[in-house]
């Protein structure tokens, strides 16, 4: 999935859950589920996301909404995965060139 969010520092939950096509409380009970996700929160417990919870979000959205995985299938996958984001730079230019094809295709 090719998510649109400009370049940025910190996104709001608003933001995110629009990027995706996911309600926020999808988001926050996947903070609750996943380590990984720590967004920062304002003292005023506004939540701010970085662009290393992004990734780490697309790729959890990627296994649970795309490929069907249980949440403690994605969790395993998850500490399986490398910290280095070699896999996930070619998963992120893999769905870009998947929806480029899917664009083209439309103007056919």
């Amino acid at each position: 999935m090719h998510i649109d969010l400009p370049e940025k520092r910190y996104y709001s939950i608003g933001e995110v859950a629009e990027a995706f096509q996911v309600k926020t409380s999808l988001l926050r009970f996947w903070e609750k589920e996943f380590e990984q996700i720590q967004p920062k929160k304002k003292q005023s417990g506004t939540r701010k996301y970085t662009q290393e919870n992004i990734k780490t979000i697309q790729y959890i959205h990627h296994l649970v909404k795309e490929k069907g995985m249980t949440l403690e299938g994605a969790k395993k996958q998850l500490t399986l995965k490398p910290n280095d984001t070699k896999k996930e730079n070619i998963l992120s230019k893999l769905e870009s060139i998947k929806d480029s094809l899917e664009k083209l295709k439309i103007k056919l």
